[in-house]
């Protein structure tokens, strides 16, 4: 079963994708800047600290992120 915090993450993702493509099309971010701010993104949950169980968390977001940088989700290309 989804709990509340399962749908907000789900929610926040849907919102931060939306953004960039918005802004990949109306010019303000180049595609190589985004892909760029998902890396970072990504990076942070790599070298986050924590106890054993946070660290896997972290790890997990890290590997959606990555994902998303590989299946272009967050650009719009041809």
């Amino acid at each position: 079963m989804s709990t509340a915090g399962e749908h907000a993450g789900q929610a926040a993702l849907s919102i931060c994708e939306a953004l960039l493509l918005a802004m990949n099309d109306r010019g303000l971010l180049p595609e190589h800047e985004i892909v760029g701010i998902l890396h970072d993104a990504a990076a942070t949950h790599v070298n986050a600290l924590g106890t054993k169980l946070e660290m896997e968390k972290h790890r997990a977001v890290a590997e959606m992120i990555n994902a998303i940088i590989a299946g272009g989700n967050s650009v719009r290309r041809p």
